[in-house]
């Protein structure tokens, strides 16, 4: 494989190491406890109510995802102004959109708007649940 390739290939394999791991690592604790509880309650155990509040205060947090994804799309976009803006600033235009300056203000952009929308989304969803 050249070394063209290779580089770029593993760094961005590290890095989405690095962000999905911890993710994955997450969601099996979660699901590793709901079964303990789900078990516990097949055998007739008694749950304690700091169990039953600590895990009703995680799917309070999860609820509020449409804010949490506005407020990531908003920052986002923010971000891509920002490096238009120093783009401008910096060379005016001159070199165009090949220049390599405007990459990450298309990622940035992009990802800012998907999170726009699943915001919009969620807040739709959210109150059709609610009626």
């Amino acid at each position: 494989m050249d070394a063209d390739i290779f580089v770029p290939f593993v760094f961005f394999s590290f890095l989405a190491a690095i962000i999905i791991v911890p993710i994955m690592a997450k969601e099996r604790t979660k699901r590793s406890a709901h079964d303990l509880i789900s078990q516990a309650l097949a055998r007739g155990q008694q749950l304690e109510p700091e169990l039953i509040t600590k895990l009703s205060d995680n799917m309070l947090q999860e609820g509020n995802r449409a804010r949490a994804s506005l407020g990531k799309g908003v920052i986002l976009l923010a971000l891509g102004g920002g490096i238009t803006g120093a783009a401008v600033a910096s060379d005016g235009f001159h070199h165009g959109v090949d220049s390599g300056t405007f990459a990450p203000l298309i990622i940035l952009g992009s990802v800012g708007l998907a999170f726009l929308a699943l915001a919009m989304f969620d807040y739709a969803t959210k109150k059709k649940t609610a009626e």
